[in-house]
């Protein structure tokens, strides 16, 4: 599998479980309907690890362009694959959306609530305040990528590590999520967002575009913050 089509396929499998467990829990007459949010932060804990099963021994799978580009930037990731990666990422996101919407076809009809079908594919702040919202966003993919560099760091039992790694992500969903939705992936919001703009969903709101910025700029940010800090206090005493 190339490097391209494996993060498509992982990144896919990512949002489809993710996005899937938030339509669960949102969409009236789901089965999951009000499930809560320890449920959605569990959901997409497992959702990374399956992504990470799937195709990490044929791309890493980064299955984020945060990390990806972070990764480039403190030299352990080719700029050359860059592109490609994301790529495959943001188009793995909008597949991943399209699922979700398919697999829930009859509940959006029967879902009243225009935010509750948007949040199922796109991030929204608890509180709209875009300065504090950054910083959320901007601390959460931190210290999810010095968090990853630390766990790679370590030496686990063969085929432990995604699993590690999903309950990295469903801690930081429990203690840093509430006030944004803990995007920290740029194609997480964005490839499922542009999915809600195109598919047909009845009694659908825009797709607040005027935010779409803020879960796409500040995991950036914040992941080149985590992993050059993980570079600075780190390597030095491993070296």
């Amino acid at each position: 599998m190339n490097f391209f089509l494996s993060e498509l396929v992982g990144t896919a499998i990512l949002t489809l479980f993710g996005c899937g467990v938030v339509a669960n829990v949102l969409l009236v007459k789901s089965k999951g309907f009000n499930g809560g949010w320890v449920v959605i932060t569990l959901g997409w804990g497992f959702a990374v690890t399956f992504g990470i099963y799937a195709v990490g021994q044929y791309s890493g799978a980064h299955l984020n362009p945060a990390l990806t580009l972070a990764f480039a930037a403190v030299g352990a990731f080719d700029w050359h694959l860059v592109p490609v990666y994301i790529a495959g990422q943001i188009i793995g996101g909008i597949i991943g959306g399209i699922l979700t919407y398919l697999v829930y076809l009859p509940h959006w009809a029967a879902t009243e609530d225009a935010d509750a079908k948007l949040g199922v594919f796109g991030t929204q702040p608890a509180i709209r305040h875009t300065p504090s919202n950054f910083l959320s966003e901007f601390l959460g993919t931190a210290v999810l990528t010095f968090g990853l560099m630390a766990i790679g760091a370590n030496q686990f039992v063969d085929g432990i590590n995604p699993l590690i790694v999903g309950f990295f992500i469903t801690a930081i969903g429990l203690s840093l999520g509430g006030p944004t939705g803990y995007a920290i992936n740029p194609a997480r919001d964005l490839g499922p967002r542009i999915a809600h703009a195109l598919m047909p969903i009845k009694g659908k709101r825009d797709t607040d575009w005027g935010y779409a910025w803020v879960p796409i700029v500040a995991p950036i940010f914040g992941a080149l913050a985590g992993a050059f800090l993980y570079k600075a206090l780190v390597t030095p005493v491993a070296g």
